[in-house]
């Protein structure tokens, strides 16, 4: 629940639906899975809570979660501490970084696409374009930073010049001082790296001005729930994504076409979660963090640091976000080819690239 509910409730559904399933096929080397299911309100301090509940009181044998940069950074050292397989469902990349600054990651595994990952994907699209000048609109949290960062970081490289640098509190209902001024400049894009209602704002605020600049969302932000609340604003706004959000326009030689339509498939129309909540990309992230540890678990045990090891080592798994290939230095497994770009038409998404 809480901010972060969009991202929190579909995982929640999804690990109820794989729970089911692997159970119906005989379990894990045949011991059915016991789902313990805590809300963290997307609050550090509460997913704080929450993961010490599961190694204590609970005793599981992995978790899945949290969903936020800022609560997954709050139980990365607690996951290290207790040795326990972690995979996140978090967009920002610092949870599986290490060094001084961020500390271990051993433990900790995420499923969604790095932000630097989703940044290149983007500023690959505006290269091909010959863009030369953007505009940044970032939220002052732990995703948006970390994407902020990555956009900096990387403008020079692709030749772009950051003709504004604008953020806003997440929680804001307002951003047409920020746009406004980045409607004075000279940007061809704008790009904007927040997740929840922020992004449907930027939007519609974008629309009231009359800025006639193409608007960039993040990869946290391909969710039916953003077109309904950004409405007609929407139309036209280009994201990153996993190949979820356009399965059916993908060519039936790629390798992940097949098992997307399964999984929307069992979740639309066997489970029927759509009634509860539509699709969308947060739910593929959680079935691939299901498998990951499931894989893991029916090579080797729950023995923990054997499934660390595993999932660590995890090649070549057909998900719905991508093709995972893992190792000990890469906790997350997916490059560029596993995205690709949409753009909102008609309130529908179109594979553009």
């Amino acid at each position: 629940s809480g901010p972060a509910a969009f991202i929190g409730t579909p995982t929640k559904l999804v690990a109820e639906m794989v729970t089911e399933k692997i159970n119906k096929e005989g379990g894990i080397n045949g011991r059915p899975i016991q789902l313990v299911i805590g809300d963290t309100e997307s609050d550090p301090t509460k997913a704080v809570m929450v993961f010490k509940k599961f190694v204590n009181v609970d005793k599981v044998d992995a978790v899945i979660g949290p969903t936020r940069t800022d609560t997954g950074m709050a139980v990365k050292k607690l996951a290290h501490e207790a040795k326990m397989p972690t995979v996140m469902t978090v967009g920002g990349d610092p949870v599986i970084m290490g060094g001084e600054k961020f500390g271990p990651f051993d433990w900790v595994f995420k499923t969604p696409q790095r932000s630097s990952t989703a940044v290149q994907k983007v500023y690959e699209f505006l290269k091909k374009r010959n863009v030369k000048k953007i505009a940044l609109i970032t939220s002052s949290d732990g995703f948006g930073k970390d994407g902020k960062a990555w956009l900096v970081k990387f403008a020079p490289q692709y030749g772009f010049e950051i003709v504004a640098d604008e953020s806003f509190e997440p929680s804001d209902t307002d951003m047409t001082p920020q746009l406004t001024k980045i409607k004075a400049t000279a940007a061809e894009y704008i790009i904007c790296w927040t997740i929840g209602p922020a992004g449907s704002i930027v939007a519609k605020n974008v629309k009231q001005l009359g800025i006639d600049k193409p608007l960039f969302q993040c990869h946290g932000l391909p969710d039916p729930k953003y077109i309904e609340l950004a409405g007609p604003a929407s139309e036209g706004n280009l994201m990153p994504s996993t190949k979820l959000m356009a399965a059916d326009q993908l060519p039936d030689t790629d390798p992940q076409k097949k098992v997307i339509l399964e999984f929307i498939r069992l979740y639309n129309e066997v489970y029927q979660f759509n009634k509860q909540f539509p699709i969308n990309t947060h739910s593929g992230y959680a079935w691939d963090a299901m498998y990951l540890i499931a894989n893991a678990m029916k090579k080797v045990g729950t023995d923990k640091e054997k499934v660390r090891e595993a999932i660590e080592n995890t090649k070549g798994y057909v998900g719905i976000s991508g093709i995972y290939n893992l190792t000990p230095e890469d906790h997350n497994g997916l490059g560029l080819d596993s995205m690709i770009i949409v753009k909102i038409e008609g309130g529908k998404w179109k594979l553009v690239e």
